[in-house]
């Protein structure tokens, strides 16, 4: 059984992330930060030109049909960059429109998702903030037109930037997916604070928000198995990218403990740190297998891919933790720093831990399905 990459998934980690290292530096994340959008639309067009955008969308709609496994190649060298932008909910979002959506929203949607026309966002957090799709808070109530959405979704990722939402609701029927102009009456963003500087958010407040009755995504009340689906993605997707970061910070270690002195000598010679860097890279190579063989399983819809997409996102969330902190410690008082820069992804890593579902929330899952 061989479980390396084929060339042409080597080419694309290679490509992204000589790419990345060019374009998505510290010294470019760093300007951004203060910047009212938060991310580069010159980088964001060229990601398109490069095909990225339109990675796991169908042909017919601009893009090139591959799976899970080149989705999560290319999140993990996002991830070792900090790359700030919509990819993640955008790639969530259009799965979601791709799986549910007619063929008319399909064919607003897609094509310009996979050009870079468009970005979406996925609100699936009501104010208790509870990953169940059934607990959503949400109401729809129908009009002579469609529906009025009233209720609160609390961090929506780059809502700011979205040219569509994807938000679960309680319609007459039951729960109910719906695409949400975030430019309408009745809808109001506010920008939440969180540790990663590098992640925008949004509280979005939907006050009688109309939405027209061709804006339902899939059939009204059926909106549960679609929306369970798409957070086992966001689960593997997430864990793909806390993935990423572990890797920049178990290197940025190493190469520290490389040229450090202390006692005339490397400090990476001494037992102390090489213990600890020989237990990072063990987390990081646990993580690796854990990310890749849940991104393998959802492609091949596998009888384990639910557990597996749970067991990577709780695994890698704790792992990333864990080797991002300890890099901290192997700098020593330097890595507690502004200035420095592994604060960058040990915020972003610890800032997706709690996206699509913590470590709690998925050990949940597993449980109920191992007992089941």
């Amino acid at each position: 059984m061989d479980f390396a990459f084929s060339p042409d998934q080597r080419l694309l980690r290679d490509s992204a992330r000589a790419f990345l290292d060019q374009h998505v530096t510290p010294a470019t994340l760093r300007p951004l930060w203060d910047d009212p959008r938060g991310e580069s639309e010159a980088t964001w067009k060229e990601m398109a030109q490069l095909g990225w955008l339109g990675l796991a969308l169908p042909e017919a709609y601009g893009g090139s049909a591959l799976g899970m496994v080149e989705t999560a190649i290319l999140l993990d060298e996002l991830g070792r960059a900090a790359y700030p932008g919509p990819y993640l909910p955008t790639m969530l979002a259009a799965a979601a429109l791709e799986a549910a959506g007619g063929e008319a929203q399909r064919t607003r949607w897609l094509p310009a998702i996979a050009t870079g026309e468009a970005r979406a966002s996925l609100a699936l957090l009501d104010a208790d903030l509870d990953w169940r799709p059934e607990a959503a808070a949400t109401r729809a109530e129908k009009t002579a037109t469609g529906f009025a959405l009233t209720g609160t979704k609390r961090f929506v990722p780059w809502a700011h930037v979205a040219n569509v939402l994807l938000v679960p609701a309680q319609a007459p029927e039951g729960l109910t997916l719906f695409c949400v102009d975030p430019a309408a009456s009745g809808v109001t963003l506010a920008p939440a604070q969180t540790m990663d500087p590098g992640t925008r958010w949004s509280s979005v407040t939907l006050a009688r928000a109309p939405v027209a009755a061709d804006a339902v995504l899939g059939a009204p009340g059926q909106a549960g198995p679609l929306l369970a689906a798409l957070l086992r993605r966001g689960a593997v997707a997430a864990a793909a990218e806390m993935l990423g970061a572990a890797r920049r910070c178990l290197d940025l270690a190493v190469g520290y403990a490389k040229v450090r002195e202390q006692f005339g000598q490397p400090i990476g010679s001494f037992q102390a740190i090489r213990h600890k860097c020989a237990e990072m890279l063990l987390e990081v190579e646990n993580s690796h297998a854990a990310v890749y063989y849940a991104a393998w399983a959802l492609d091949a819809q596998a009888e384990d891919h639910e557990i597996a997409a749970s067991i990577a996102k709780a695994y890698v969330g704790d792992a990333a933790r864990k080797v991002c902190g300890e890099a901290i410690q192997v700098h020593g008082g330097i890595g507690f720093t502004w200035e420095y820069d592994l604060h960058i992804y040990f915020k972003r890593a610890k800032a997706l831990e709690a996206q699509y579902g913590d470590g709690d929330y998925h050990r949940e899952l597993i449980v109920r399905r191992v007992a089941a």
